[in-house]
């Protein structure tokens, strides 16, 4: 199930990290009176200006500078040991520093505080000036923070050292730089974002958010889909070889393994030719077993009829085949490429036939739109992600005029030469349709080609030349089920 997870963060799961000194907490003036103090025990009177610059870089880097004769160990315990007399109760909250964590809280996050003190240390200052945070990581500074950052699965890092911007860019995390301590701002430079202080920390966090809306959604459905996938146990896939089925047939192998998934590709007069070599090929790259049973669309009156319930029997007639096909392999369900976008559609009689026997569709269940399947497709380089919409060719012939063989070869044909025809001319072919409309044939290609066609004599001489007396181009442009606009 992990697998189907993306990387940007949904709104439970964003982790935001702060560094501790001089980005939350003003401690400075303890952190220079302790270690001035222990200096002092050897002799030594650094300027607390020059001190101060140190603040925030682990101690191995501080004392050696006024302490190189003495032992690091020696030194460090010294500090600690005037640390909670010194640092502890004299620290303060910076300014805007509690409105910066709510704000993240505010988004569902997480509050992580990684700093190069010593955590207990880093605990009991936060206590002090009473900020709670989820989890204080404690020596950790540069190469040390940004593991940390990935440990944490932190999104966003906020410290007021060139080192934490360093350290989240390492992770690959964003960084703010905020100019609260002694690093000068142009030394912030290559964070993604540098703000004086925290003050506007939340509007950005605000605006970072809103701008992800889509993909924190999407990381949302896909991880909805991974779970029902999961509790079906195993699935068979109606893969007709569109975006929608193929995506379908991806995510299912991902979640359950590919060994609990089986594609069936219904193989009839009313599949376009080239289509069942594309999804056979698809299922081989999953490395899904792929089955190509024959169904018998012709064999119902209703269908060959072709009334507006037309869909309805050729569904039935598809799930008629697959749900005793499933039984018979021993998978638990079938399910259908159905998304969230086609259940907004007022006529779907297709949807009812399957669902009346019993098809799950767990990707309109998920709520994925088209749209967010392109994308999910696209970010799994799968080479459907782009793919025209290709419903049954059934789908070309207008309402009342009867469906044989014959006549969806005819379409098959005038489709195939139209495309051609596109290619031929450098006309780019996205979605294209011929319609029967009897001895009409209307051509219906993307409006932003629609004038290109029409100055394009071999676009119709192909259509006319598959079979169709007269040949017109659809000045509106593609448009899915628009021979549906006829049923009012």
């Amino acid at each position: 199930m992990a697998a189907l997870r993306r990387t940007l963060p949904g709104m439970s799961d964003l982790v935001v990290g702060f560094d501790l000194d001089m980005t939350l907490v003003d401690s400075a003036d303890g952190i220079v009176a302790t270690i001035a103090a222990v200096c002092a025990a050897h002799g030594v009177q650094p300027d607390p200006g020059d001190v101060h610059a140190t603040v925030g870089l682990p101690l191995d880097q501080v004392f050696p500078r006024w302490l190189p004769q003495v032992p690091y160990a020696d030194a460090l315990a010294a500090y600690r040991a005037h640390y909670s007399e010194h640092v502890t109760p004299h620290s303060r909250l910076l300014p805007h520093a509690a409105e910066a964590v709510a704000a993240a809280r505010a988004h569902g996050a997480r509050v992580v505080v990684i700093t190069a003190k010593r955590a207990g240390h880093a605990q009991a200052v936060l206590d002090v000036v009473g900020l709670a945070v989820d989890e204080v990581v404690g020596e950790r500074f540069a190469a040390g923070k940004a593991a940390a950052l990935r440990e944490q699965g932190v999104a966003i890092y906020i410290g007021d050292h060139h080192a934490d911007v360093a350290a989240a860019r390492s992770a690959g995390v964003v960084a703010v730089g905020v100019a609260t301590g002694p690093t000068p701002i142009a030394e912030l430079a290559d964070a993604d974002l540098v703000l004086p202080d925290l003050a506007g920390f939340p509007e950005w966090l605000d605006s970072w958010m809103h701008d992800r809306m889509p993909d924190r959604m999407l990381d949302r459905r896909l991880a909805d889909l991974a779970d029902r996938l999961t509790a079906y146990g195993s699935v068979l896939v109606a893969f007709s070889g569109g975006a929608d089925s193929a995506f379908l047939l991806a995510a299912a192998a991902r979640a359950l393994g590919p060994d609990r998934v089986i594609a069936a590709t219904a193989v009839s007069a009313s599949l376009a030719e080239g289509e069942l070599t594309e999804a056979a090929h698809f299922a081989a790259g999953l490395g899904v077993r792929h089955l190509q049973p024959f169904t018998d669309e012709m064999g119902r009156e209703g269908y060959r009829a072709n009334g507006s319930d037309r869909c309805y029997h050729c569904k039935s007639e598809l799930l008629d085949v697959l749900v005793p096909l499933a039984a018979e392999l021993g998978v638990a369900c079938v399910a259908t490429g159905t998304n969230a976008d086609d259940l907004l559609a007022e006529f779907r009689p297709g949807i009812q036939a399957a669902s009346e026997r019993g098809a799950r569709t767990p990707l309109a269940d998920a709520g994925l739109t088209k749209a967010q399947i392109r994308t999910a497709s696209r970010a799994w380089d799968l080479p459907t992600w782009d793919k025209p919409q290709a419903a049954c060719l059934s789908s070309r012939i207008a309402y009342g005029l009867h469906i044989t063989p014959a006549v969806l070869a005819r379409v098959d044909r005038a489709e195939a030469a139209l495309r051609a025809a596109m290619h031929q001319a450098d006309i780019p072919v996205v979605n294209l349709r011929v319609r029967d409309l009897g001895d009409l044939a209307r051509i219906e290609v993307d409006a932003t080609v629609v004038a290109a066609v029409a100055a394009l004599p071999a676009a119709t001489d192909s259509v006319r030349a598959a079979g169709f007396a007269r040949v017109e181009i659809d000045p509106q442009g593609f448009r899915s089920g628009s021979l549906n606009e006829a049923l009012g």
